[in-house]
Parts: C-alpha cells; sequence; structure tokens
C-alpha cells in the first residue's frame, strides 16, 4: 500500500531539550524548525526561519537581528570541536538584515556576523569568528575559528578575498525587506509552538 503523502528523504534529527525562547510578534517562523538548547534564543522583527533550520543553544545564546532571513538546513550553534571555554556567554549573534542560506553552519562560541552579511550556500563558519558590516562568503566557503573579516569583504571558496566597492548595501537591504513580504505569505508560520 502507498502513501499520498511525500516522504523526506532527510534523516529524523535527534531533538534535545526545549530551548527558552523570545520572539518578536512579527516573525515568521516554520513548524518544521528545529529550536533546541538550554540558553535563550532570541529572534527580532520581520525575520524568517525556514523549514529544517536547526537553531541550537546548547553551547551559548543566539540573538538574531531584524530582518534576516535563515534558510533551511542551516545550523545555527553547532558545538565546536574546540574544547576550549568561549569568554563569550553568546553562541552566536547574527546582526540586521543578515541571510544565511541552506546548509551553512554556525559554530557557537562568541561567533559574530555582522550586518547585511550573505553567508551562502554549504559555507562554514568557525567558533569566535567575527564578520565585518556587508561581507559576501560564496557558496562552501570557510572562515576559521577566531577568523575577523573586515567590512565589505567577498570571500571566495578558493580562499581568495576582495573589497566589494559597489555602495550597494541599501538596495540590498530593500530587497531584503520585499523578499520577507513574499515570504510572510509562502511560509506558513506559528511562533507560540516553540514557546
Amino acid at each position: 500500500m502507498s502513501s499520498s503523502k511525500r516522504q523526506s528523504i532527510v534523516p529524523r534529527v535527534q531533538s534535545g531539550p526545549k530551548a527558552p525562547v523570545n520572539f518578536s510578534s512579527s516573525i515568521i517562523i516554520a513548524d518544521s524548525a528545529l529550536l533546541t538548547g538550554n540558553h535563550t534564543i532570541n529572534i527580532s522583527s520581520e525575520s524568517v526561519v525556514h523549514p529544517r533550520a536547526k537553531l541550537d543553544s546548547s553551547n551559548g545564546r543566539l540573538t538574531i537581528g531584524r530582518r534576516c532571513i535563515i534558510h533551511e538546513r542551516t545550523s545555527i550553534g553547532a558545538a565546536s570541536a574546540d574544547p576550549t571555554p568561549s569568554e563569550s556567554r553568546d553562541g552566536v549573534v547574527i546582526s540586521d538584515y543578515a541571510t544565511i542560506e541552506v546548509g551553512a553552519v554556525l559554530k557557537s562560541g562568541g561567533t559574530m556576523i555582522g550586518e547585511g552579511c550573505l553567508i551562502g550556500v554549504g559555507c562554514r563558519v568557525g567558533k569566535g569568528a567575527k564578520l565585518g558590516k556587508h561581507c559576501t562568503l560564496t557558496p562552501h566557503s570557510v572562515i576559521r575559528p577566531g577568523e575577523i573579516v573586515p567590512d565589505f569583504t567577498v570571500v571566495y571558496s578558493n580562499g581568495t578575498r576582495r573589497t566589494d566597492k559597489r555602495g550597494v548595501s541599501d538596495l540590498k537591504n530593500k530587497a531584503q525587506a520585499r523578499q520577507i513580504e513574499v515570504l510572510r505569505r509562502l511560509i506558513p508560520s506559528n511562533p507560540s509552538k516553540f514557546q
């Protein structure tokens, strides 16, 4: 007998303790997002969390700024292989207007993502890394633990870097706001499920 319901090929994720949350009333969060951990997860106004995104506050507080987009299968607050304790109580801080694309992993431990950053598909950001404002990581880029990336830097997957001198940060912010309005209609949201 076959079922007409589609089955995911992604294996079921083990869920940990239910994380304490502090949400703005205007966020969009999919029912199938996974929020676990012991520390608080703060999500500011008009941010979007796609289905199957994993936010893990086991290793520190997670803070997501205004009008951010967290795509599916991202892992924010992942445990680092480095056992040394972090100086910061924050696991990961993502500033306003940032986009974290599909399959990206942000390790916990004082990691800071600057305003307007774009973290590309499959990127890895190590524990304690600090990205400046409006940085772009192209798909599959790797930022080492503790690395500091200056404002407006474009990092390519082969390790080369350049400074973005286009001056389009205001246009990117306006486009982000329009994309969030479209996602508001596409993603069924139920923030009360997580509280």
